[in-house]
């Protein structure tokens, strides 16, 4: 089967061909459009990623078609993110979705975009297929997932506030860095050998923030097991940054060191509590922030001595994109799922196959 996918969830409009079946599907093609135009706001502006993902969308579909090697009349079904997202940028794709697939009498699904994520890393690597325990951590959501199977989920954790991605780029504002935050948290948090040297400011030696949510006395069934909080993390480097104001970069990075290595720190003792619970062997990271160098070495080394393989996707494949929005297609048309063409736009809307805990 020759599926499109289509992304228009956020500022990224992104279009897609995945050829094949199942967890043999193959990428042909893949068109990724970033809107720059946000970095001059310091985060998204919902109106103006709308209206640019209308200028957008055609180019990017015709451009992932050809590079495709495939004519529009070739494609056998369309899937296309519905939810969650921002409403007026969901509505571009979905209603350009629906008209292509009508236009050409093939089917078309609505995928959640948390889900696309799910299946992300397995177009690069063909073990990270369930069973297995799923940090997804973007700039929208941070959700702890265990995946027993395909379409077979149990939400275990999520954000009580900030996603994690939300958290850098407020943290990078902080510290005068640009948007998007994230690369550039990581970047100068490398400059820092330690959180933060004794800097005769009454530190009393390096800089370290409280890991939120995370004590050891927690114990499965506790409300707070695998949730996390940044909001309180996020206020620990304002005051940080308003008791002693870093005036260069060097004296930036103890603080963006000591506020990645909470984040880091949090997120995977939170991973490794879920892989043990549910006794998993492999751990699969998506969303942007799985781009962290930080995290994603962190992770490897505390599974390292428990034999867990930890697999996290390449930039292309982390943010968002119509790939992984295909292949979640697939595998949804492959269980003969259809949607009409009264297919909605949803701000926020459960992952779907969602099972108790």
């Amino acid at each position: 089967m020759r599926v499109l996918g289509i992304e228009t969830s956020c500022d990224e409009t992104s279009a897609a061909v995945l050829e094949g079946a199942g967890d043999d599907a193959r990428i042909r093609s893949l068109v990724i459009l970033s809107q720059d135009v946000h970095r001059i706001f310091g985060g998204v502006v919902p109106e103006i990623a709308s209206r640019a993902h209308l200028t957008a969308i055609v180019p990017v579909v015709e451009q992932a078609l050809a590079d495709s090697g495939m004519g529009s009349n070739d494609v056998d079904a369309v899937a296309v993110t519905n939810a969650p997202g921002l409403v007026g940028a969901l509505l571009v794709g979905v209603a350009f979705g629906k008209a292509f697939a009508f236009a050409r009498r093939v089917p078309v699904i609505g995928v959640h975009h948390m889900e696309g994520h799910l299946f992300a890393t397995a177009l690069e690597n063909a073990a990270a297929v369930p069973p297995f325990t799923a940090l997804l951590v973007s700039g929208g959501h941070t959700l702890l997932i265990d995946v027993e199977a395909w379409g077979r989920y149990r939400l275990l954790g999520r954000t009580r506030d900030d996603a994690a991605g939300e958290a850098f780029d407020k943290v990078a504002k902080l510290l005068g860095l640009p948007y998007p935050g994230g690369p550039h948290v990581e970047r100068i948090a490398a400059l820092a050998t330690t959180s933060r040297a004794n800097d005769g400011g009454g530190t009393g030696g390096a800089l370290r923030f409280a890991r939120p949510m995370l004590r050891r006395d927690q114990r499965p069934g506790d409300a707070e097991y695998y949730d996390v909080s940044f909001s309180g993390l996020k206020t620990a480097v304002l005051n940080a940054v308003k008791s002693s104001p870093p005036a260069s970069e060097a004296e930036r990075a103890p603080i963006a060191r000591a506020f990645q290595d909470a984040v880091v720190d949090t997120l995977v003792q939170k991973t490794a509590r879920a892989a043990t619970a549910y006794g998993r062997r492999r751990v699969v990271l998506g969303g942007g922030v799985a781009c962290n160098g930080a995290l994603v070495a962190a992770m490897r080394e505390r599974f390292a001595r428990d034999g867990v393989d930890v697999f996290a996707p390449t930039p292309r494949l982390a943010t968002d994109n119509a790939a992984m929005i295909a292949r979640a297609g697939l595998f949804h048309l492959e269980r003969g799922e259809r949607s009409g063409l009264d297919l909605n736009a949803f701000a926020a809307s459960p992952i779907p196959g969602l099972v108790a805990a």
